[in-house]
């Protein structure tokens, strides 16, 4: 961790009562955040885990879905592709954006504004040129993700009450929004418990191990998790 005299004053008084040498309970991590968030907009509340996974073995990863019961806060940009005669469906959903043909080539020609697409199975084969444009960007729909659905209303339904996706990188780091700073406590744990049983759930047969996590603020200093708590 980096000298204190190399960080800001700003953020030296946010350390005021935080030990980040020390591991909290949840509840005492996400209190000291909470209380050390202090600019003029509402900030997220971030979750950082470490899961020990053997580099070496290409099935020690992480990739799938978690449903947060409470949602991160976030505003979510959602845009389905679809035939013609179900753009009504996907008006009528809540989407941002919708379209067929026209709506893929748009895409293609770069013009990306959403922040997650849902695609109809009968239009998967026309987006998959699309695979250079969205893959890098994480964007490109998936079954398995819920993001390929023939029930447009549900798939959109679902992505705004809380379901994100989450995925590890090659050293097994993860992160992602859990809420904001205005919510309640109770939010956020519960937040936080539905995506350690995400993991818990998904790494069965893996022997994989979190090494440490992290709660903060998006502009806030970070507090350790007790880890025997995960």
């Amino acid at each position: 961790m980096k000298s204190n005299k190399k960080k800001s004053k700003r953020y030296r008084e946010l350390l005021k009562g935080l030990d980040q040498s020390k591991t909290y309970k949840i509840s005492e991590a996400i209190k000291l955040i909470k209380d050390r968030s202090k600019t003029k907009f509402i900030e997220s509340v971030d979750l950082s885990i470490n899961i020990n996974i053997q580099k070496e073995k290409s099935d020690q990863s992480l990739r799938t879905t978690v449903d947060l019961p409470h949602g991160n806060g976030k505003k979510i940009n959602i845009a389905v592709i679809c035939p013609n005669d179900k753009i009504e469906e996907a008006k009528s959903s809540g989407a941002a954006k919708f379209g067929s043909e026209e709506f893929i080539d748009e895409i293609n020609n770069g013009k990306i504004d959403f922040d997650i697409l849902i695609c109809t199975p009968d239009m998967m084969s026309k987006v998959g040129k699309l695979g250079k444009v969205l893959g890098p960007k994480g964007l490109m729909p998936n079954p398995k993700f819920g993001t390929v659905a023939k029930d447009i209303k549900k798939a959109v339904n679902d992505i705004k009450k809380g379901k994100v996706e989450i995925r590890c990188d090659k050293d097994g780091n993860l992160s992602l929004s859990i809420g904001r700073a205005n919510f309640d406590e109770k939010k956020i744990v519960e937040n936080y418990k539905s995506v350690l049983d995400t993991i818990d759930k998904e790494t069965q047969g893996i022997k994989t191990v979190v090494s440490c996590a992290y709660i903060s603020t998006s502009m806030g200093p970070s507090a350790r998790i007790t880890v025997s708590e995960l």
